[in-house]
């Protein structure tokens, strides 16, 4: 008998140059960088942990979860917490994603129809285009204004000519943590409707931070979708992301998840989180005062310019955001440079909100990187 052949390295990427898309094998995977024994500021987490005795009791709680069955009753008692954690209008639903990524692409893989396009203000989330050219849809990015406002001319424009399936909102941005001008997005959401052509959805990631949210004013507009996620709230490692929108609708999208795409321990881990939900908007409250803080100080810095912010992030532009990037880096923090990812962020950095201590620390090393 022949011992079967063991692909060559060569006959590997041949074989994979034959079978998989060649877009794909152009593309770059999402980047995650190395924070090993640096302060970690550089994805937006929520920097604070339970407090010791809500840490034991959480821990009591999912050693009980039947890890042994399929999530299924868990799952519907997390749509009804949060339903009512975000006062969910009536008529409208509620499902749940594998965090908001899974939900970016659920949404491309429901309107995938021929031709159909997604659009987004650019700088923007990555994943807005990535879902939409896995899916093989067409992607329309619309650049902003150079303070970063939405340009409602080009918006309004590319909608009428493209038509899009879905139109992304992030609210606020990422990775400009800016909200947009109130009226201007009306106007957008106005002139998708009037079109009835597709849907626009507001990505509110950064809710626990922003002043504004479409969460009730959705109800009025039928084609308005609100997705939000657990994890700038406290929970990223848990990995639980939702989307609101009238009854109808969600129930159609709802019909694209894949089936138990929660798990248990996350469906409890996310229960619990909810009913202890003082504890995380009194972290939410601190983040907002240190964002605050940071920026007075960032204002009084000579050679950065600090752009205003309703997240839990700040965009900065610095005079050499690779020479800055690198300095904080070798001082023992990690931030985001994210001047490489838009024309319009030019030697940009994007700073996370963190705990007092490590907000000091993430300022000094920018002054000294400077």
């Amino acid at each position: 008998m022949t011992a079967p052949k063991t692909p060559t390295t060569d006959s590997l990427q041949a074989l994979m140059q034959r079978v998989i898309r060649q877009d794909v094998q152009s593309m770059h995977a999402y980047a995650i960088q190395d924070s090993r024994g640096l302060v970690k500021l550089d994805a937006m987490e929520n920097p604070f942990t339970l407090p010791q005795p809500l840490q034991a009791a959480l821990g009591e709680r999912l050693g009980k979860v039947a890890i042994n069955r399929y999530p299924t009753t868990c799952v519907g008692d997390v749509v009804a917490a949060l339903s009512k954690h975000v006062e969910l209008p009536e008529g409208c639903a509620l499902m749940l994603g594998n965090g908001s990524d899974e939900l970016i692409s659920l949404l491309a893989l429901a309107c995938d129809r021929p031709g159909a396009k997604i659009l987004a203000p650019l700088p923007g989330f990555v994943m807005y285009e990535m879902s939409a050219r896995l899916q093989g849809l067409q992607f329309v990015g619309v650049p902003m204004t150079a303070d970063f406002e939405l340009d409602e001319a080009a918006m309004l424009a590319a909608i009428e000519e493209h038509r899009p399936a879905i139109t992304y909102i992030a609210y606020p941005n990422n990775p400009t943590a800016n909200l947009f001008d109130d009226a201007v997005v009306q106007r957008i959401v106005d002139a998708v409707g009037a079109l009835g052509n597709g849907f626009v959805v507001f990505d509110e990631a950064y809710q626990p931070f922003s002043s504004r949210s479409w969460m009730q004013r959705m109800a009025q507009y039928p084609h308005v979708l609100v997705m939000r996620t657990l994890s700038k709230f406290g929970l990223a490692g848990v990995r639980l992301g939702y989307m609101a929108g009238a009854a109808a609708l969600v129930h159609e999208i709802d019909k694209v998840r894949p089936p138990y795409n929660i798990s248990a321990l996350n469906a409890e881990a996310t229960l619990f989180a909810l009913e202890h939900a003082d504890e995380f908007a009194r972290q939410a409250a601190v983040l907002r005062e240190e964002r605050a803080a940071l920026l007075a100080q960032l204002r009084e810095l000579p050679g950065a310019r600090a752009y205003p912010s309703e997240a839990n992030m700040i965009l900065v532009r610095v005079p050499d955001a690779k020479k800055a990037f690198e300095g904080m880096k070798s001082r023992g923090v990690l931030v985001k440079n994210v001047s490489a990812l838009h024309p319009l962020l030019a030697n940009c950095l994007r700073l996370t909100v963190g705990t007092p201590a490590e907000n000091r620390l993430m300022i000094d090393a920018l002054k000294a990187s400077l």
